[in-house]
């Protein structure tokens, strides 16, 4: 597989968009998972990756090492997630801002709504423990099925220093959620 991706680079690396489409397929699973849990929200993680396969597509000529092509194409994705959880922060600091009154009205009395806001609620503050880049990590465990040593190619970190963030990152979180 990895002698197939590397072939397909080439090819895309000069302007083929069928090889580009069969890189895609590889790996837009994968692209689609990390973007929809880093995110939490369908639509953003599509936008996201399909920003991602862009700026993949129009840079190919500059991917130096062909067999770096998915670590490449997760760095892209995931500094479009960060910047997109930084949109995310500046519009909860300006919902923040806005009267308990107006919050108050938009929500919903229904039990079924109030669990999943609660829910909603310590997930994110178990995130919001955790560093952007651990998130990550966490993601890429839970969600993408990644091994350490997947993720320590994909990010560029040692293998040991993955599984040793991965497991102070649960405990952190696990932490957040029993102080609630």
């Amino acid at each position: 597989m990895a002698e197939e991706m590397s072939a397909l680079v080439m090819k895309a690396k000069q302007s083929d968009p069928h090889a580009f489409a069969c890189l895609y397929e590889m790996v837009y699973e994968d692209l689609y998972k990390m973007a929809l849990f880093s995110l939490g929200n369908k639509e953003d993680a599509e936008d996201t990756v399909s920003e991602t396969v862009i700026e993949a597509y129009t840079g190919m000529a500059g991917l130096r090492d062909e067999t770096a092509f998915r670590g490449w194409i997760f760095r892209i994705l995931s500094n479009k997630c960060k910047a997109k959880i930084r949109e995310y922060v500046n519009q909860r600091n300006l919902f923040m801002n806005d009267s308990v009154e107006d919050m108050a009205v938009q929500v919903s009395s229904d039990a079924d709504v109030e669990g999943e806001i609660v829910n909603r609620a310590l997930l994110e503050k178990a995130f919001n423990v955790i560093s952007p880049e651990d998130r990550l990590i966490v993601t890429m465990v839970v969600y993408g099925g990644y091994t350490s040593k997947e993720i320590s190619e994909e990010l560029q970190l040692n293998r040991a220093t993955v599984r040793s963030r991965y497991s102070r990152s649960l405990q952190k979180m696990a932490e957040a959620i029993k102080d609630e």
